[in-house]
């Protein structure tokens, strides 16, 4: 009898390998039942990762989301599944362990099945208690063993740890092959180390297509026992995404193994809704070149589902460095140009820092490094001089044990900072806070949720839930599709941001030269927006015309003297990381090296801290809003 392959469609994972947002809910709900119809799939990706953030983007409600998008599949018998970063939870920061044991109850409830749990470093102290959490709230605990190559990275290395996973408890093993680098004959004898003491235990193979060792991987790891094989479709498969259904089934069909039949009016009806998605507005945030496979990948060895979001920061980044040579009468660097140097730096950095797994977030880290590092360098600055505290966390071994060494100058210069290196348990550094959180939410009046999910959610991603609450986020965001679509195309109508939603541009909207106004109404709340383009301020100027505005987490203070605090890159401006830290206030005084604020770029928290003591005099930036590079923050008088 031939042996039975199974398939996962990871759809969470093929929009945000391509560009920076997945769909909306109601599109979700509309895909969903063309998806079952399909009727060869026995699992598909739901949700996790950044899927909850970037319903916040929308201005959504995430736990709505995933409800409404989980259901259809619940009750077709198709098993969901989430992606779960251990320690990180669902964010690029580690998470209190409260939060964590809380975020199984709630999605589970929500109707995901599987906890798929990866450590960004294989570190199994952060994953063992996810395997704990996952089953006392009725989940499948499946457990990844994060692919790369290296030196240190082995077919031992990773057989040994998927043992360890098993003992631990683990009822499933994912070769989570993020960047699609692992090697088929390694990955093949990985999986067959699996199945020869463990044959009951279900393997799961999850890789991108990009650097184009992925379907010889398929098929071997199918040889050596794979049980399920994740895939994507057209028109977001390969590249950076994943290998295609269509190809993955005929060829295993081919090789002997029982796979399942496709309903191609159905397949061709979900590929058509992808197209109609991407035209609405996804599109817009997906570059080009993310849709071709490229064997430069197999060197810095990044991930597929953060090369979506690294052509935007390269974007960003580019303007920077370019404004830079302009002043300097420089010639103008392209974004080819660029990539390159970020994938030679990332070779350079990443054995620096001890070899840490290209996969999230330590795959942002090491890429975020190595750009800060290409950017300080062409400025004439020195490479290091600029890490963000995730960064450190990092290399300080406070996010868990690195695989290998830090090379004495990572070393030399966490000594000249004054900084400790950590040996105990990482989770040890993030004490409980679900009561702080709980005690925040009564002050506002918000409720916590059915099953607590709204409580998790503001445990989970605090600025990002504020900016949700206030309707700041569901503003800036229908100002950025409208933004990009005037760049694009001229005047355009704006898609609805949901059902019920109207938002659309004004009938004399000019093209993108100076600052101009929109009408956007968000859930009953008329707003103007100022949208900026090219050298205009990016801050949004939002206004309410009806009623009073709702409540945004700060307010800037004009008017100050004294000396400016400059931002020293592109992001979103935020006084605090987290909505429990009190944050900095005109009149404060601080002294130099004092935290006073934060830019958020590329998913990560860069610290700003004050060049010089003095009393605050103005905060010139709203939280949330987004600043250029040498935007003035704040103003202190020494």
């Amino acid at each position: 009898m031939k042996r039975e392959i199974k398939f996962s469609l990871v759809f969470r994972d093929m929009w945000q390998s391509a560009g920076k947002y997945i769909p909306r809910v109601d599109q979700l709900v509309r895909v969903a039942p063309a998806i079952i119809e399909m009727g060869c799939f026995d699992r598909v990706e739901t949700n996790g990762g950044g899927f909850e953030q970037v319903n916040l983007l929308f201005g959504e409600n995430p736990n709505r989301a995933v409800r409404e998008w989980t259901k259809p599949f619940n009750e077709a018998g198709i098993q969901t599944h989430m992606l779960d970063r251990a320690l990180n939870g669902l964010r690029m920061s580690p998470v209190p362990d409260d939060v964590r044991r809380l975020f199984y109850k709630v999605k589970k409830a929500q109707g995901t099945d599987i906890a798929r749990t990866f450590c960004g470093l294989n570190d199994v102290r952060n994953i063992a208690p996810s395997i704990t959490y996952a089953k006392e709230a009725g989940m499948i605990s499946q457990c990844s063993l994060s692919i790369t190559h290296s030196p240190i990275h082995t077919i031992d290395y990773y057989t040994k740890m998927a043992l360890e996973l098993i003992r631990l408890g683990a009822d499933e093993i994912c070769i989570k092959d993020m960047a699609g680098i692992g090697r088929p004959y390694s990955l093949g004898r990985i999986v067959e180390g699996i199945k020869t003491r463990y044959p009951e235990i279900p393997v799961q193979y999850h890789s991108h297509a990009g650097p184009g060792f992925n379907v010889a991987s398929i098929l071997a790891v199918c040889a050596a026992g794979c049980d399920y094989i994740d895939v994507g479709m057209e028109p977001l498969s390969w590249g950076t995404g994943h290998a295609d259904l269509l190809t993955v089934q005929a060829m295993l069909k081919d090789a002997g193994y029982k796979v399942p039949d496709i309903n191609m009016e159905a397949y061709m009806k979900v590929r058509s809704l992808i197209q109609e998605f991407m035209d609405d507005f996804l599109g817009l945030y997906i570059s080009p070149k993310n849709r071709l496979m490229n064997s430069l990948l197999i060197a810095p060895g990044l991930p597929g589902g953060m090369m979506g979001s690294l052509m935007s920061d390269l974007e960003k980044n580019l303007e920077s460095i370019n404004k830079g040579n302009q002043k300097k009468n420089l010639p103008l660097m392209t974004e080819d140009q660029l990539l390159i140097k970020l994938f030679e730096e990332v070779a350079y950095v990443w054995p620096r820092v001890g070899y840490p797994p290209l996969v999230t977030p330590f795959s942002q880290y090491v890429k975020n490094l190595a750009m800060m590092n290409v950017m300080q360098i062409e400025k004439g600055k020195e490479r290091w001089s600029m890490i963000a505290d995730d960064i450190w966390d990092m290399i300080l071994g406070k996010a868990g044990r690195l695989p290998g060494k830090l090379a004495p100058e990572i070393i030399e210069k966490a000594k000249e900072e004054g900084r400790a290196f950590f040996e105990g348990n990482p989770q040890d550094n993030y004490p409980d806070a679900l009561d702080k959180y709980r005690k925040l939410m009564n002050g506002k009046h918000w409720e916590t949720g059915d099953d607590d999910e709204e409580l998790f959610e503001y445990a989970m991603h605090p600025a990002q839930y504020e900016a949700y609450r206030s309707g700041k986020a569901k503003v800036e965001f229908l100002a950025d599709v409208a933004k990009r679509k005037t760049a694009q195309n001229g005047p355009a109508q704006l898609p609805p941001a949901a059902a019920g939603t109207a938002a659309s541009l004004p009938p004399a909207y000019p093209l993108p030269a100076t600052p101009q106004r929109m009408n956007v109404d968000v859930d009953g709340q008329r707003y103007c927006v100022t949208i900026s383009f090219g050298e205009t301020p990016t801050a949004m100027d939002t206004i309410a015309e009806k009623g009073t505005p709702p409540p945004v987490p700060s307010t800037p203070t004009a008017g100050g003297s004294g000396q400016e605090i400059l931002s020293p890159l592109e992001g979103k401006f935020f006084l605090v990381k987290n909505a429990s830290d009190t944050p900095v206030k005109v009149g404060d005084t601080v002294r130099e090296g004092d935290i006073v604020c934060y830019i958020e770029a590329m998913k990560t928290y860069n610290t700003i801290r004050a060049e010089f003591g003095g009393k605050i005099t103005s905060i010139l930036v709203s939280a949330g809003d987004t600043v250029s590079e040498d935007d003035v923050l704040m103003t202190i008088q020494q």
